[in-house]
């Protein structure tokens, strides 16, 4: 009777563990750039969030914007089986061949943030309408301004569509206003660090900036430490992506006065949404290229920002 019970007990733990390994739909691979920028965090864990919630295990990896990491890596998702892979990736052109390689391979792949070269190789590519965020910001900024003074551009990594096109975008609004004259311009390659030097630099050649509008928050904030380092609290910055810091900045009344937000978590659930929609039935019922429209943050709706989501 003793050894009928368990192995009715050992049955019963089976059939728990059978039902775990039934409910795993199998491995997506989530890759992004460096999780030391909290942006990219949030991507990693919001796309981990839904992956799991769906069934799936999830391997979740940084390519730190080196394209020969991102190559192994995918390489590296492929030799695991991997249903799908999630990825910010790290260029427009040097991505390419790898999502090749996975379609190759029979694993489809969800780009989120940054659009690479060519169609036909991703099954979607869900990125922020950077140009309509851009000129968000840009009207923000010259509304800060009192639409006068000299003012500082930050500009993201060259590589990156992403630079150019928010750029553009506040230019397109910014030069319309003849009183408002750029001193400075200078790529920080996303980095605090980088953008902090920058604006060392700037502040010595150009003590009589009013302003400086930066391509990403990162950026930003490390404009905003030498701006504190100088003891030029009368400076204006204005940031990209709705970061948590640069929001406990704007409600500080520090320099940043706001910023505008990517949708960040919402984009990575939407790309697993899509996986698994697609690994179902063969298709995502959307078309590949998708624009999210971006959010203006400032004094009125700081406070209900947190982790790149309005809540």
């Amino acid at each position: 009777m003793k050894n009928k019970i368990l192995t009715i007990s050992m049955l019963a733990i089976a059939s728990v563990f059978s039902g775990f390994a039934m409910a795993d739909n199998g491995l997506i691979a989530i890759i992004t750039p460096s999780h030391d920028n909290p942006f990219f965090k949030a991507e990693a864990m919001g796309a981990k969030a839904k992956a799991e919630a769906l069934g799936y295990s999830t391997l979740i990896a940084s390519h730190d914007d080196d394209a020969n990491k991102q190559d192994q890596l995918i390489t590296t998702a492929i030799a695991r089986k991997a249903k799908a892979i999630i990825i910010d990736n790290a260029g427009s052109d040097v991505t390419i061949g790898s999502l090749e390689k996975a379609k190759k391979a029979g694993i489809p792949s969800f780009l989120i943030d940054r659009e690479i070269n060519l169609t036909g190789v991703a099954v979607s590519q869900i990125v922020s309408n950077n140009y309509q965020g851009a000129q968000l910001g840009a009207e923000k900024f010259v509304e800060l301004m009192g639409e006068k003074g000299n003012y500082v551009e930050l500009v993201g990594r060259e590589s990156d569509t992403n630079a150019h096109v928010r750029s553009q975008g506040y230019h397109d609004i910014i030069d319309d206003y003849t009183d408002m004259k750029m001193v400075a311009r200078q790529t920080a390659n996303w980095s605090q660090t980088e953008a902090f030097t920058r604006m060392e630099s700037i502040l010595q050649a150009n003590p009589d900036i009013k302003g400086v509008i930066s391509g990403n928050d990162t950026m930003a904030l490390g404009a905003e430490a030498a701006l504190k380092a100088a003891g030029r609290s009368d400076v204006i910055v204005v940031g990209f992506d709705g970061s948590d810091y640069v929001r406990d900045s704007i409600l500080a009344k520090a320099n940043i006065k706001a910023t505008v937000l990517q949708p960040a978590w919402a984009q990575a659930q939407m790309a697993v949404e899509q996986a698994d929609k697609y690994l179902r039935t063969g298709s995502t019922g959307e078309p590949e290229k998708q624009l999210m429209d971006c959010i203006l943050i400032d004094s009125a709706n700081a406070g209900k920002l947190d982790t790149f989501a309005l809540k």
